[in-house]
């Protein structure tokens, strides 16, 4: 009887891998990063032991042995006291002791000394002989005026002659009064040389009061009884009757 073949069996489509598999992947995965880490844990201790041995050998000797071979050496300053002062020995004097002379001649008398008579000395006057202290030199005289301080030694000038001042009509008119003060200059004779205007008043009143003053005689001022030039402030006042 003749048998039929079987036909070949066709490998079909793979299974996907089940839960145990991939934990036994997992298994061999995290022993093999063990192994590598145990390795690596060993180099380093090697590492370290080899790095400590001379340490490990020789302990505390291996630092007195380096604090051996550095010697230190200290210095310490001596001082020297010094000697104590000797005070210096005074020597002392030898004591001297008067002896009295004993007079040959105790029996005579002793002699008289005639005293010697004073010259007289006749002082004969000098007429040109200046005794006591020189009377000071007069003050030179200034230059230029001199300004008039009241209660000063400057005496005051005083007004002898001249016109009064015209009252002119515009400023009557518009009613105007008040002062006109100037700055004279008045010379050793009196007379005014120089009017100088300080304040004035308008419509003519000022060149009434400078003109005026212009012309009038004074009584010069003195310093130490001789006539000065001075610097006087005249005023000038207008009023309406």
């Amino acid at each position: 009887m003749n048998e039929t073949p079987k036909p070949a069996a066709q490998k079909g489509p793979q299974l996907p891998q089940t839960v145990m598999e991939i934990i036994a992947m997992e298994e061999a995965q995290d022993a093999k990063f063990a192994r590598i880490a145990f390795i690596c844990a060993m180099v380093l201790h090697a590492v370290f032991f080899i790095m400590n041995w001379n340490f490990l050998v020789w302990g505390d000797d291996a630092g007195d042995h380096d604090q051996k071979k550095t010697k230190i050496y200290v210095v310490k300053q001596v001082k020297f006291k010094q000697p104590p002062k000797q005070e210096l020995q005074q020597i002392p004097k030898p004591k001297t002791k008067k002896v009295p002379i004993p007079d040959p001649t105790p029996d005579e008398p002793e002699p008289i000394r005639e005293e010697d008579p004073e010259e007289d000395l006749d002082f004969i006057a000098d007429d040109s002989l200046i005794l006591g202290v020189p009377d000071a030199p007069p003050a030179p005289e200034p230059e230029g005026p001199i300004r008039f301080v009241v209660g000063g030694n400057i005496t005051e000038p005083v007004r002898l002659s001249g016109p009064n001042p015209i009252y002119p009509e515009a400023a009557r008119r518009a009613r105007i009064q008040g002062v006109v003060v100037l700055e004279c200059t008045i010379g050793k004779v009196g007379k005014v040389t120089r009017v100088i205007v300080l304040r004035g008043l308008p419509l003519g009143l000022t060149e009434s009061a400078e003109s005026a003053v212009r012309k009038w005689t004074f009584k010069p001022s003195t310093l130490n009884g001789k006539p000065v030039e001075v610097l006087y402030i005249l005023t000038v006042r207008f009023n309406l009757q």
